[in-house]
């Protein structure tokens, strides 16, 4: 299994609107060949520091989304948000067991 893990740090106080944007998200992704399933989670010490993991079966699936749809994924970001310069980071994972 195939994990993308995105973080990034809201700076101007919209973590409230950002959570309920994924709460009511259009499930784009959920249709994709290879997608698994969509984690989105904070850290009870930073509320505006935001975890989004997608998991998949393959890379390839993942590569595939994103080179077609990523954009596409977006446009229920809230109007406003502001993020902290240099705190976006994804990261790939390679599941083990579980």
């Amino acid at each position: 299994m195939f994990i993308a893990l995105s973080t990034f740090t809201i700076a101007n106080d919209m973590a409230a609107e950002v959570r309920e944007a994924f709460r009511n998200r259009p499930h784009m992704v959920d249709k994709e060949s290879g997608f698994l399933k969509l984690e989105v989670m904070y850290p009870q010490e930073n509320e505006n520091e935001i975890w989004l993991m997608t998991y998949w079966t393959d890379e390839e699936s993942y590569k595939v989304w994103f080179a077609n749809h990523y954009k596409d994924s977006h446009h229920g970001i809230p109007k406003g948000l502001k993020l902290v310069p240099g705190s976006t980071k994804v990261r790939f994972l390679e599941h083990v067991c579980g």
